[in-house]
């Protein structure tokens, strides 16, 4: 399936505990590069995010966004220290009994003891987090994929329509040549007779002045391979997954048969449609540009 490398995805995860929104952007670029700005809190799985992504990703330049909101920030609990509060209160008894007092030790008394209760800050759970931000991150990515894939589809449309279009000329040009040749022929045939008047013409003479013209504006192995790299393409469009390079290569080859056409024409007809055939290429490779 036919992936643009422009795509857009966002996914947004809210536990009521914490907060996480992450944003994928991307442009063409001829490999793969991730930029990824996320807060210093999450600094620690920026190498996680990545290999996450490279299983979405193959092509272009993909900048990560991602904002993060800890709504347990701040929030501390309370730590009951049972063995200190078991030493307070076997302190006590000893000293009831060293000195013969009354023991009238509550919990209220000793629970104002020191480091008996304390407060701690909660400490987040790294694999809970992970969890949470590769979930968010592999949904942000789904879409992105969306996103490119429909663009994607577009740009094959296009581009096969294209195609259809340099066929059409290909065929043109295959069927004026021997129009051309035979345009030559009766041409030369017409000045030979207004030079020499009654005088016989040497056929033999004709035909091989006929045959080097025809050598010269002959490219038929031009539009036989031209003819081959359109129906390349067409089957590479087919393919699954990071065709962008190869249609690139195929375009290459494409645009230098068009340009041996050109430099061969001798015919203004022949001449326009080899230019149209280059601009349709230019636009292909455009187009190829976008594809991952």
């Amino acid at each position: 399936m036919l992936k643009s490398m422009t795509g857009f995805g966002r996914c947004e995860i809210d536990t009521g505990e914490r907060k996480l929104i992450v944003e994928l952007k991307s442009v063409n670029h001829r490999y793969l590069e991730i930029s990824v700005k996320l807060p210093k809190k999450l600094n620690f799985f920026e190498s996680g995010i990545r290999n996450v992504l490279k299983q979405y990703i193959s092509r272009g330049k993909v900048d990560v966004f991602i904002t993060y909101e800890d709504y347990t920030e701040g929030k501390a609990c309370v730590k009951y220290n049972e063995d200190i509060a078991r030493e307070y209160y076997n302190g006590l008894e000893k000293m009831s009994r060293d000195f013969g007092i009354e023991n009238d030790i509550r919990a209220s008394i000793l629970s104002r003891f020191p480091d008996v209760f304390t407060l701690e800050e909660q400490t987040m759970d790294e694999q809970e987090l992970w969890e949470l931000l590769e979930k968010t991150v592999r949904a942000a990515a789904e879409k992105f994929v969306e996103t490119r894939i429909a663009e994607g589809e577009h740009l094959l449309e296009d581009i096969h329509a294209k195609l259809d279009s340099m066929l059409t000329i290909v065929e043109f040009i295959q069927e004026r040549e021997p129009q051309i040749v035979a345009e030559y022929r009766k041409k030369l045939s017409d000045k030979v007779k207004e030079l020499l008047g009654e005088t016989s013409i040497d056929e033999g003479v004709l035909a091989t002045e006929i045959t080097i013209f025809a050598d010269k504006i002959c490219v038929d192995e031009e539009t036989v391979r031209l003819r081959a790299h359109i129906n390349n393409m067409k089957s590479t469009l087919n393919e699954a997954v990071n065709v962008g390079r190869k249609l690139d290569f195929i375009a290459q080859e494409m645009n230098r048969e068009a340009n041996t056409i050109l430099s061969k024409a001798n015919d203004l007809s022949v001449s326009n449609q080899a230019i149209d055939l280059k601009t349709e290429i230019e636009k292909i490779r455009e187009q190829i540009q976008n594809i991952e």
